[in-house]
């Protein structure tokens, strides 16, 4: 079964193509579940993501799709959600409050920097990349205890610019993946490194390991901005998880687990 979880929409203000290509596309791949995950409403970065005023629509155009497509493919309606380490307050409270089938947290910024955003790249000459990656891995460990996600998106994001994770930051990956396990949550396996300058996918293989030795489960999701995104690289995923060990992904329902075979 294929399943693919995390996708935009225009709305985020940096994505092209509109929802009803996105599921057309996806029939046509084959996609079974099919997820929109656009970025949540946040008083914070707001020109990428949607308003708080245009979440309403956004719910009802899934609503209008999953009826119009029923029978051929299932249609999530879910948001992305950053998480911002001490700045919890900035999570709206409408987020929590609509019937979404799942929550993506993800950890773009590091204080106020984005650390993705190509605007800002200058920043990592300035910084210690072992002490960001501590703090980006202690923002992972205590999203996963807010209870408020079901799938922590793209784990090693800070890579993508080709700061690979430092052997010495190991200790906090585990504790990172402890707290992923103990509040049971899942990790995606997210192509979207492989169009970055790391040029290699979320997670890699070593910490996709490590993420099964402690039995946590995955998804899959394109993460997709564009119509080319959608189903890019699944096959090679795919491989990836069942090399590990993997049999079986997840997506959800009113926030509900569904595990199916891969």
């Amino acid at each position: 079964m294929r399943i693919d979880l995390h996708n935009h929409t225009t709305l985020c203000r940096h994505a092209t193509g509109t929802m009803e290509e996105y599921i057309a596309l996806a029939v046509q791949k084959k996609i079974d579940v099919f997820g929109f995950s656009c970025h949540a409403p946040m008083a914070f970065d707001e020109a990428y993501r949607m308003s708080k005023d245009e979440l309403p629509s956004y719910c009802e155009k899934i609503e209008s799709l999953k009826t119009r497509y029923q029978g051929q493919i299932q249609i999530l309606c879910a948001l992305e959600v950053d998480y911002i380490l001490h700045k919890e307050e900035l999570i709206e409270s409408q987020v929590l409050e609509y019937p979404f089938d799942y929550l993506i947290g993800s950890v773009h910024f590091l204080d106020n920097w984005g650390f993705d955003n190509p605007e800002f790249i200058g920043k990592y000459a300035e910084i210690n990349i072992e002490e960001c990656w501590k703090k980006y891995l202690h923002s992972i460990a205590q999203m996963a205890q807010t209870g408020l996600f079901q799938i922590v998106g793209h784990i090693d994001l800070l890579k993508l610019f080709g700061h690979t994770l430092p052997n010495s930051q190991i200790p906090n990956l585990n504790l990172a993946l402890e707290s992923i396990a103990d509040n049971h949550l899942a990790i995606e396996l997210n192509p979207a490194g492989l169009r970055k300058p790391i040029k290699e996918a979320y997670p890699s293989a070593q910490i996709l390991q490590k993420a099964y030795e402690k039995g946590i489960p995955i998804t899959f999701g394109s993460d997709a901005h564009a119509l080319e995104h959608i189903g890019f690289g699944y096959e090679k995923l795919c491989d990836l998880a069942k090399n590990i060990g993997y049999t079986h992904a997840l997506y959800f329902t009113n926030k509900q687990p569904v595990s199916v075979r891969i």
